[in-house]
């Protein structure tokens, strides 16, 4: 257990792993999950690889809601000029024309 939390402590001087990690790792050393020395390691550099992973997701999907935002814009800009481009200024309002003057009343024909 001595050799465990050595090793722990060298890594994290080293900054090879950083407080978090290490005192998960160093609570799990002392609960005796680790066998050897060479068992920590492999955890410890899956733990990495892990981590690093994730992070590389976490920055894509980032990366990916940024240009999904951008797309959006565009597409919003888009429509809003071709729908000012296409617009007809309104017409005025035509005025009233006046009203007919009646006609002279035309005999009608009856129907015989």
């Amino acid at each position: 257990m001595r050799v465990l939390r050595r090793l722990l402590k060298k890594y994290r001087d080293a900054k090879k792993i950083d407080k978090h990690l290490y005192h998960q790792l160093y609570l799990k050393s002392k609960g005796n999950e680790f066998k050897n020395k060479r068992v920590l390691m492999e955890y410890i550099h899956k733990a990495k690889k892990e981590k690093l992973l994730e992070k590389t997701l976490a920055d894509q999907a980032e990366a990916r809601r940024q240009k999904n935002k951008a797309a959006r814009e565009r597409k919003v800009e888009s429509a809003a000029s071709k729908v000012e481009k296409y617009e007809e200024p309104p017409a005025p309002e035509p005025t009233p024309a006046p009203a007919p003057a009646p006609a002279a009343a035309k005999p009608k024909k009856s129907k015989k």
